[in-house]
């Protein structure tokens, strides 16, 4: 196991968790920020108002782009366990 290949893995491991952690944390932002703004508007300031609504969106995110999400992990994996062999000297 080379340094590069360590952090090749590491490179590529790094990515995968942002590229699936991507579309909920923007989601939530979004809606976190939606609703801030109203909360703004209309002087309400009640922390629990935005959970709910950001809950929702998650879920809304996790319905539509699950299956994406779980078919890149499974690649990934499967990747990973297929170069574990050519580790060993």
């Amino acid at each position: 196991m080379t340094e590069a290949f360590v952090m090749t893995l590491a490179q590529k491991a790094i990515t995968m968790a942002l590229i699936l952690a991507g579309p909920v944390m923007l989601v939530s932002l979004l809606v976190g920020s939606l609703i801030s703004l109203v909360q703004a508007a209309t002087q309400i300031n009640e922390p629990t108002l935005s959970f709910v609504p950001k809950m929702i969106g998650i879920i809304v995110v996790l319905v539509v782009l699950g299956s994406w999400m779980l078919q890149q992990i499974l690649v990934f994996t499967s990747e990973l366990f297929n170069s574990l062999p050519s580790l060993t000297p």
